[in-house]
């Protein structure tokens, strides 16, 4: 019971900690930009920012004194960017866990194959996606289909290599347990080997997560309205540096979201890791 009170002390100071933190930089930035330290194209006031997220929600006049209005930007609201693109990583994400988890699996029992194929799985790890989107657009066009394609290849190669470090470090002494015990094949995979590989699993899944996030901007760059990512390029193009921030801030908290949800996701999994 003590060692419980104390660790929920540790995590609510730990709350505390980075509340203070996130209030002492709002509190920085408003006055360096309230003093006009800096030129307001480059660095534009907390209410300015505010400004454009909340008028990127809303139907407002095209120009001050217009009777013409507009809802959003580039013709939606930042919330539809927003599920447009979680939509397209989303899809990407569903197809690299089946594939990556299938292949990592394939590779951590079949030698020959995995050396065969890993160096081609680092080898796309290993590119950044702006080097091969080109390639991309001309073979699938500039629809979602790039795009998905764009986001599987960024979150694929983590997951397959989590895959084949969590089947490798299944400890041979469970395995043979089973088996003594009269576990067959399947029986062993599925009660010892998928278990213990998990784990691993989810953390490959973590770290695509990331990737995709980091990629969506490039994914999107051609023809990817709707989409955080592309207004997020388009207002930078245009200037519209309060909306460029707010878009790289909703980026950011949603990414922070999801990691949150696929740690929470993992524990409720795995909830024997760290009880062993």
């Amino acid at each position: 019971m003590k060692q419980r009170m104390l660790s929920t002390i540790a995590n609510g100071s730990r709350r505390l900690q980075s509340i203070i933190s996130l209030i002492l930089l709002i509190i920085v930035w408003w006055a360096v930009t309230a003093a006009k330290l800096v030129n307001p194209l480059y660095l534009p006031s907390p209410g300015a920012v505010w400004g454009a997220l909340v008028e990127s929600n809303n139907c407002h006049p095209i120009t001050q004194g217009s009777s013409k209005i507009v809802c959003g930007e580039q013709e939606y609201f930042l919330w539809q960017h927003l599920l447009a693109s979680l939509q397209r990583i989303g899809v990407g994400m569903g197809f690299a866990i089946l594939a990556g988890v299938l292949l990592g699996f394939v590779l951590a029992s079949v030698t020959w194959l995995n050396r065969i194929v890993m160096p081609y799985v680092n080898f796309i790890r290993a590119l950044p996606p702006l080097g091969y989107i080109g390639l991309l657009i001309v073979w699938f066009g500039i629809g979602d289909t790039s795009k998905i394609w764009l986001l599987f290849l960024a979150a694929c190669p983590p997951i397959v290599l989590a895959t084949v470090e969590g089947i490798s470090g299944v400890s041979t002494d469970r395995v043979n347990s089973a088996k003594s015990l009269g576990a067959g094949t399947l029986q062993t995979f599925i009660h010892v080997v998928f278990p213990s590989t998990l784990p691993s699993i989810m953390s490959g899944i973590r770290l695509a997560v990331g990737f995709t996030w980091t990629t969506v901007v490039a994914a999107e760059l051609n023809n990817g309205i709707p989409g955080i990512g592309a207004l997020a390029y388009l207002s930078g193009t245009q200037l519209n540096t309060p909306l460029t921030i707010a878009c790289i801030i909703v980026i950011g908290v949603a990414a922070f979201a999801l990691d949150g949800l696929i740690v929470l996701l993992t524990r409720m999994v795995t909830p024997w890791v760290g009880r062993e």
